[in-house]
């Protein structure tokens, strides 16, 4: 068990604006979970679909899902190190009530020592409201706010980089929209034919380990904020994948998904993307 620490929290919120509806953002969310996942799986490590079903709780109605991420090459080398063979796999709990979203991880290891709490609103608007998840006063003030622009290469890893989902060079068949220039978010809140979002998250990071919680979190919040970024640069990017899709047609994919997931843990090498420890 980690050694006791302090109580801590640490809580970001990432705004992301894009050139889709929030009707359509359900759909391509949901396909570019599918896919990314796979590109996540393999070696023994990834994605593991426990549970995807419909919920209903206290007035609220949405999809449920459970997945356990094996995690062993993908966390910083110092809790490699620490860690107990078994122990590096997380819990992901998620309840989809869209266009509220809730998301708990969690650590059977570490238990009530680790806990990263993602909750999202999906608004039609250009990220200009403050405030969504309606904090308190004070702990408003203490939230990091960022603005995460999917066209933006210089936030953008080296290793990271992939032209086929570079928003700034695609152009979309289907929808005609694309590429994003450096003033896009700018044209889209001029342009009344193109839809657009934003996707509002508070992201709430908790981890005590004497010696290793202020690292640690500012490292899980530096990840969040890289996958966010890469995810959202993808979804635009495969826009014309999803576009004529319907929750149906997602539905279906997911149960397909499930599938090759648990088979790609037992036959593929081990990818995606690990842990950057610069800085």
């Amino acid at each position: 068990m980690a050694n006791p620490a302090k109580a801590n929290t640490e809580r970001l919120t990432p705004r992301i604006v894009l050139p889709i509806s929030v009707d359509e953002y359900q759909v391509g969310q949901l396909y570019s979970v599918a896919e990314t996942s796979k590109n996540e799986t393999g070696g023994g490590e990834g994605v593991e679909v426990i549970k995807n079903e419909p919920y209903e709780k206290d007035g609220q109605v949405g999809q449920y899902t459970h997945k356990i991420y094996h995690l062993q090459s993908k966390v910083p080398a110092v809790i490699r190190t620490l860690a107990p063979k078994g122990s590096l796999e997380v819990h992901e709990e998620a309840w989809n009530a869209y266009p509220y979203c809730r998301t708990v991880i969690t650590n059977e290891y570490m238990k009530k020592d680790f806990q990263l709490v993602i909750e999202t609103w999906h608004k039609p608007d250009m990220g200009d409201q403050e405030n969504v998840h309606e904090l308190d006063e004070e702990t408003w003030k203490k939230v990091d706010i960022v603005h995460i622009d999917i066209a933006d290469r210089s936030h953008i890893a080296e290793k990271d980089y992939n032209p086929d989902h570079d928003p700034a060079i695609f152009k979309s068949t289907k929808t005609g929209r694309g590429p994003l220039g450096p003033d896009w978010k700018k044209e889209l809140s001029n342009n009344s034919s193109c839809p657009h979002m934003c996707a509002y998250k508070l992201v709430t990071v908790n981890f005590k380990w004497f010696g290793l919680q202020t690292k640690i979190e500012n490292t899980i919040l530096k990840v969040e904020k890289r996958l966010f970024t890469n995810f959202h640069r993808q979804l635009f990017c495969w826009i014309d994948k999803w576009i004529d899709l319907s929750m149906d047609d997602i539905r279906r994919m997911e149960d397909e998904t499930k599938a090759e997931l648990d088979d790609m843990r037992k036959t593929n090498e081990i990818k995606g993307m690990a842990v950057d420890e610069s800085n």
